[in-house]
C-alpha cells in the first residue's frame, strides 16, 4: 500500500569515521505530529535533511508522499521546510519574498499569500523590507513560505525561535489546524511545552560517541 505522509527505515548517516544517524526509523502519517527530541549533536537536523533530500544516508530508505527519496525523486513533491535560520531577500518585503518563491512552481497566487501572511500575523507588515524585521517576524515569514503552497508534509527544525509567547500560543493553533487538515508534520524542538501540547508521538534522538 502506498505511504503518504513520512516514512523513514533503518537509515544511517556519518561523515568520516562520526556516525550521526544509527539505525533510525519512523513513521509520520498524514494527521499527525510527530516530534523530535534530543540534545545538540544527536542529529535531529541532519535526519530532517536526509528526509527533504539535501543530504543521502548511507543506507536506508526514506518515503515522502508515497515517493522513495533518491529514487523515485531527488526531492520530495509536496513539502514545507523550515530547517535552520529561514534566508529572505533582505531589501525586498515579505510579501515580495513569498511572491517570489511561490513564483517557482506556479502553484499560487497573491490571494493564497495575502492569506497565509494573515495567518502568521504579518499582514500589517507585509510591505516592510525583510531587514527591518525582528527575528520573530523573520521565524513567521519563514513558516508562511512553508505552508504558503498547502504542502502534504510539513518539516519544522526548532520553528518558534524568537517568537514571544503569545504568538508561540498562536502559530501551536495553526500547527495544529494543520494537523487537523491532514498534514503529516514532523517538527523539531528544544522548548518541552511545544512538544508535549502539539505532539502525538515523540522519537528521542541519541548523541552517538565512540
Amino acid at each position: 500500500m502506498e505511504q503518504k505522509g513520512i516514512l523513514a527505515e533503518h537509515v544511517y548517516k556519518s561523515f568520516g569515521k562520526e556516525d550521526v544517524l544509527i539505525d533510525v526509523n519512523l513513521t509520520v502519517p498524514p494527521g499527525k505530529i510527530v516530534g523530535l527530541v534530543g540534545n545538540n549533536g544527536s542529529g535531529k537536523t541532519v535526519f530532517m535533511k536526509c528526509i527533504c533530500g539535501f543530504l543521502r544516508p548511507d543506507k536506508g530508505t526514506i518515503t515522502v508522499g508515497g515517493d522513495k527519496i533518491g529514487k523515485d525523486r531527488d526531492f520530495p513533491e509536496s513539502i514545507g521546510i523550515i530547517i535552520e535560520t529561514p534566508g529572505f531577500l533582505p531589501n525586498v518585503s515579505g510579501y515580495k519574498n513569498l511572491k517570489i518563491l511561490g513564483s517557482l512552481k506556479g502553484k499560487i497566487g497573491k490571494r493564497e499569500i495575502l492569506d497565509v501572511l494573515e495567518a502568521v500575523g504579518l499582514s500589517a507588515n507585509m510591505h516592510k523590507a525583510v531587514k527591518k524585521y525582528s527575528l520573530g517576524m523573520r521565524q513567521r515569514l519563514g513558516l508562511a513560505q512553508a505552508i504558503m503552497e498547502d504542502p502534504e508534509v510539513l518539516i519544522l527544525d526548532e520553528p518558534f525561535n524568537g517568537l514571544d509567547k503569545n504568538t508561540v500560543g498562536e502559530m501551536r493553533q495553526l500547527l495544529l489546524s494543520l494537523r487537523d487538515r491532514g498534514k503529516a508534520i514532523l517538527l523539531a524542538s528544544h522548548n518541552g511545552a511545544d512538544i508535549a501540547e502539539l505532539c502525538d508521538e515523540v522519537l528521542e534522538m541519541e548523541v552517538h560517541r565512540k
